[in-house]
């Protein structure tokens, strides 16, 4: 009977976990009912280092039953790396896991699907919303702008996928394998390959509680997306380079004939635009660069992506 574990990342959740925990555990026991998982499956919350009761609950739906596990890092170190530390602890104690946030924004009814195309022989199922239309016009045209960028730089992800799929015992090895500091999980997942498929479902509003991804965070985490799954920045910064080159010697030729001709007008106007022009473009480049810089020199420092200060974890058998 497959054993699920369903790993649910959490920084300071505490409107939202009982919520969350009630939800999930109604699912569970419908799929151990329906035989569709076994009795031993269950919820792990990863504690990323909250400022609030997140954890104090933790304890509390660990101690209220068999349902629900603890891992509590010892400090925040964001979703990405938060989300791997559980889906690492779980790939040897379970037959598949399922990531899923603690906002309830992914219906949890679509676990069943997950459960039920993982049978079917999948090893990777990718929980896809429907539409965006929950989302602010803001945030909605941002984010196809950001899945339309990946694709041009040859980035494979999964349209309109966040963080909700189901993943195997032997993808979570997999997974295992991949050591970046610099984490982008909707890219790393899909690279390494087995058998995927979509499951589509309609994406509601946060429960309770604020988001924990404003604008500067969602700016951060595209960043990360861009610089650590291509070098075709690097790229278009040759390319302008050239461009830059070409109008330069046009201009060139253009200055040389006026002089002869003797129709140059004094003024600053020009210089000032071209000076301004290419300051900031060998400022963007530069930022560019530095940002690959700073990946080269986090990636070689090999620092723990994250430490587990306790587990809150029943030895079972049947696991």
């Amino acid at each position: 009977m497959t054993v699920l574990a369903i790993v649910v990342p959490c920084y300071n959740e505490e409107e939202v976990l009982q919520e969350t925990a009630k939800r999930l555990s109604d699912i569970l026991n419908k799929l151990i009912i329906e035989n569709k998982i076994s009795g031993s499956s269950y919820v792990l919350f990863v504690n990323d280092g909250s400022k609030d009761r997140t954890w104090n609950i933790i304890n509390e739906l660990y101690n209220s039953g068999n349902v629900f596990y603890g891992l509590n890092l010892s400090h925040n170190v964001g979703h990405q790396k938060a989300l791997l530390s559980g889906l690492h602890f779980v790939s040897d104690k379970c037959d598949a896991a399922i990531s899923i946030d603690a906002d309830l924004q992914d219906d949890v009814k679509v676990i069943e699907e997950m459960t039920d195309k993982f049978h079917e022989g999948y090893d990777i199922v990718y929980g896809v919303r429907k539409s965006r239309d929950s989302d602010s016009f803001f945030k909605k045209h941002t984010a196809l702008g950001f899945y339309k960028l990946m694709k041009t730089l040859g980035v494979k992800t999964i349209y309109n996928h966040a963080d909700f799929r189901l993943m195997s015992s032997r993808s979570l090895q997999a997974l295992s394998e991949y050591k970046e500091r610099n984490l982008f999980l909707r890219g790393i997942v899909p690279l390494i390959g087995y058998k995927t498929t979509n499951v589509y479902y309609a994406r509601e509003a946060r429960f309770a509680g604020e988001s924990k991804y404003p604008f500067r965070k969602m700016m951060n985490f595209a960043l990360d997306g861009v610089t650590s799954f291509s070098i075709k920045p690097l790229r278009l910064i040759l390319i302008i380079g050239f461009i830059s080159m070409a109008f330069c010697i046009i201009s060139f030729f253009y200055i040389m004939i006026s002089y002869f001709r003797g129709t140059i007008i004094q003024g600053w106007t020009s210089i000032m635009i071209s000076l301004w022009f290419l300051g900031s473009l060998i400022i963007i480049s530069l930022g560019i660069i530095g940002e690959y810089i700073g990946k080269i020199y986090t990636e070689v420092k090999e620092r723990p992506r994250y430490n587990i200060e306790s587990v809150l974890f029943r030895n079972n058998k049947n696991i």
